[in-house]
């Protein structure tokens, strides 16, 4: 299985993750293990850098492809 999904979410004031949603699914269980990965990463303490406006910190709708590739 080859392809790209697509993962949309939050990124809030703080860096956290919130509201991540699968938009592009391949099959096979790839959708759902790069929706867990991003879950994850606020359980293991994984920051984003937040957007910024006019010097303050903002949320930021983001949308991250992540391909899936056999070699």
């Amino acid at each position: 299985v080859e392809g790209m999904c697509v993962i949309q979410f939050t990124v809030e004031k703080d860096g956290s993750v919130k509201d991540a949603a699968l938009v592009r699914d391949i099959g096979a269980g790839c959708g759902a293990e790069s929706l867990r990965v991003v879950e994850l990463m606020n359980k293991e303490g994984i920051k984003w850098i937040p957007g910024k406006q006019r010097g303050r910190a903002v949320r930021v709708r983001f949308t991250l492809p992540v391909k899936f590739k056999l070699q």
